[in-house]
């Protein structure tokens, strides 16, 4: 398990030049067949548009990839894509960039800056996030000491649920790198009397800046 980076969710972005319109989708895919699903249903969708152009990058550090200029001069769509996903070193993503020609031709520098443009529009708007590789673990709490852990608990992991029984039991998700430090912090800050137990694996997802 290794940390990476994707779409946070999906986005949609269009800009018109010299009449012609581009509309940029950003989508996070985890398989192939997912993206040439969405891929066959936006073609079927927007079956009247003059091209539609896509990259996507899927699996660890983007091993599954590919591109389309779908009728586009070569090197002037799907690569102007790509290379957006490959800055931003995203994967499990799919960008589409629809367009409906206006008359007047772009020439391809234009076309690769109208593409790059679109692409990373529609990245922006759906938001970024880091997933990193994290460890899952069952606190139980004596009521008395909830109340000074629950804020190092919320400063330090994630908080995925909290029980109120006979005491209270909390699961929660902390970054790999930083368990041991969690760990030790906890046993402290109880004074002993709460031991994380190890309940499995999962992830955890940052938000990252727009990077345009």
């Amino acid at each position: 398990m290794e940390a990476y980076r994707t779409a946070a969710g999906e986005g949609i972005e269009e800009l018109t030049i010299k009449r012609s319109r581009f509309i940029g989708r950003c989508y996070p895919v985890r398989e192939e067949a997912a993206a040439l699903e969405i891929l066959q249903n936006l073609r079927r969708e927007y079956w009247d548009a003059t091209h539609n152009c896509f990259a996507y990058c899927i699996g660890p550090r983007g091993a599954c990839a590919r591109y389309s200029d779908d009728g586009e001069p070569g090197g002037t769509a799907g690569l102007p894509i790509m290379n957006v996903l490959k800055a931003r070193a995203l994967t499990d993503i799919l960008v589409v960039v629809t367009r409906y020609f206006g008359g007047i031709l772009l020439g391809a520098g234009g076309l690769t800056r109208a593409y790059s443009r679109a692409a990373a529009l529609a990245v922006d708007r759906a938001g970024m996030v880091e997933v990193c590789p994290a460890l899952r673990y069952e606190l139980r709490l004596p009521y008395d000491r909830y109340g000074a852990l629950e804020a190092l608990l919320r400063a330090t992991s994630s908080i995925e649920e909290t029980e109120f029984g006979a005491d209270v039991r909390v699961l929660t998700l902390v970054e790999a790198g930083a368990a041991t430090a969690f760990l030790k912090a906890v046993v402290e800050k109880s004074d002993g009397r709460c031991t994380p137990l190890p309940a499995g694996e999962g992830w955890l997802r940052r938000p990252l800046p727009a990077d345009r």
